[in-house]
């Protein structure tokens, strides 16, 4: 039985994440357990964000169009709240606060989730 991804992207994320690779170069996602914007999934050049024993790599995303995977990183605490879901990487618009890559196109990236069963 072949196991689902824990992290999935939807067309318009892939879509953006081919445009900043592109400006950037290689991405990877941290996705921590902080407050407000805090909680949103931050897409940082990789490497730039230091991840360490407090952190978990949920899933290596392969993008169409992306040479290397995309590392998604997630905070140990919010990984044990959220360890019976799927999450899906999304785009909306608006500007959210932080450190993202994509926060100067208008737009940001978000999680939605779905429960899985055991």
């Amino acid at each position: 039985m072949t196991q689902s991804p824990r992290v999935e992207l939807t067309p318009a994320a892939a879509g953006l994440l081919r445009q900043l690779r592109a400006a950037h170069g290689p991405l990877m996602f941290h996705q921590s357990g902080g407050c407000c914007d805090g909680s949103a999934p931050m897409c940082y050049p990789d490497g730039e964000f230091r991840t360490g024993e407090s952190d978990v790599l949920l899933e290596t995303l392969r993008v169409e169009g992306v040479e290397e995977p995309v590392s998604f990183w997630i905070s140990r605490s919010q990984y044990e709240v959220w360890s019976h879901t799927r999450l899906v990487v999304d785009v909306v618009e608006g500007r959210g606060s932080g450190f993202s890559l994509e926060a100067p196109e208008g737009v940001r990236f978000l999680i939605r989730s779905h429960v899985v069963e055991g």
